[in-house]
């Protein structure tokens, strides 16, 4: 499906929406009570049943390895179902990824956290009440910027966009391609919000701002960073950064819906330039797994970056969770301190992470829970699934 048919808008959620499902091969039962993924997959089968075509689970355990269970289906055309190595639109997870190479650039001295971002990009934060100065680095890896999103409700003018292209905050027709800088300037059109520095207001417009500092400091685009200094020391050869007016996904992957008025549309190709470093990027769930793992166990940044990076703060889109430097706490039913990040992007949602016992969870569903039920349901799959034994 072409972007022209689209009328979508990011909606970028984390760990807090936890969405997702799976069907599977986990274990048999050894008694009469059900085993712990008999006992997670009646929660996946649930999320089928609240309007989510699909869903996949994958878990990671330290000495047990990688199991996926998934539930309903990846093509409804076809109705088969998602396939176990799927790639899949992670959304904002992306924002983990970038915060990574920031911090690694943080600990090699060339970015300081407490530095300005006019320091770094001269007068690109700045018109209506907007000022470069006013913002560090940390700010933006935390949300407390105060920066609006550029796809916040009437953020795009139409003087902004370009002609035939789409309106970006008004969701009235989806976009076509964009640039960085782009992004920004809709982001300027509108006057910011207050800068609380004891609350995550979550926006976009910071992890584009930070894509564009990667490449200023390092001289080369952060999709190239994020390949050298993640993906390939870590053999995620299903992850990727989307190139230029890519649209189909490449790999083994489901069918991505997302609900435009009555109709459910098939959305699954596109040109996401609009999502960028915020939120552009490809991977499979046992990539995801072994990207938040390596992260937190101190692999990817040194152990002082990464206790600054689980420094919380309170977060407007999820109350019960925490948000640090491009990571999310989450705390379980089960007394479970749940790292990671989570995304959702119009067909796609993404999330889960790892607990402290090295446990890692992604699940992945189809179309983005929207009602409050399928996404309790979702958080159930997740929470269900890092508490069983």
């Amino acid at each position: 499906m072409t972007t022209s048919r689209r009328r979508a808008v990011l909606a970028v959620t984390t760990a807090a929406a936890l969405a997702l499902g799976a069907t599977a091969c986990g274990d048999t039962a050894q008694s009469a009570a059900p085993s712990p993924d008999i006992a997670v997959q009646q929660k996946l089968d649930a999320i089928t049943e609240r309007g989510i075509p699909g869903a996949q689970l994958v878990i990671t355990d330290p000495g047990r390895g990688t199991r996926v269970l998934r539930a309903g289906t990846g093509n409804t055309a076809t109705d088969e179902p998602i396939p176990d190595d799927a790639r899949a639109r992670i959304g904002s997870n992306t924002k983990a990824f970038i915060a990574t190479v920031i911090m690694q650039l943080v600990d090699e001295g060339v970015v300081d956290l407490g530095t300005s971002v006019e320091h770094y990009l001269p007068g690109i934060v700045a018109g209506n009440g907007n000022d470069g100065s006013r913002v560090t680095v940390r700010d933006l890896l935390q949300h407390t910027s105060g920066l609006t999103d550029y796809l916040a409700p009437g953020g795009a003018k139409p003087e902004d966009v370009r002609p035939g292209q789409l309106q970006v905050a008004t969701g009235e027709e989806p976009m076509g391609h964009y640039m960085p800088a782009e992004l920004v300037k809709i982001a300027m059109s509108l006057s910011p919000g207050p800068a609380a520095k004891d609350e995550a207001v979550y926006s976009n417009t910071n992890y584009i701002l930070l894509g564009m500092l990667i490449e200023k400091v390092t001289g080369r685009p952060a999709a190239q960073e994020i390949a050298t200094r993640i993906i390939d020391p870590l053999g995620l050869k299903d992850t990727y950064f989307p190139g230029s007016g890519e649209t189909q996904i490449r790999g083994p992957h489901a069918h991505g819906y997302h609900r435009i008025g009555e109709q459910q549309v098939d959305v699954t190709e596109g040109d996401v330039s609009w999502a960028d470093t915020a939120g552009a990027m490809v991977a499979t769930g046992a990539d995801l797994n072994t990207f938040f793992t390596a992260l937190l166990r101190g692999d990817l940044v040194s152990q002082d970056r990464l206790a600054e990076m689980k420094q919380t703060v309170p977060f407007d889109r999820g109350p019960k969770d925490a948000y640090g430097l491009g990571l999310v706490r989450v705390n379980s039913s089960c007394g479970k301190e749940i790292w990671g990040h989570g995304g959702g992007i119009p067909g796609f949602g993404t999330s889960g992470g790892v607990d402290t016992n090295g446990r890692a969870v992604t699940l992945t569903v189809n179309h983005i829970p929207m009602s409050a039920d399928s996404v309790d349901a979702a958080q159930q799959v997740v929470d269900a699934a890092m508490c069983a034994d």
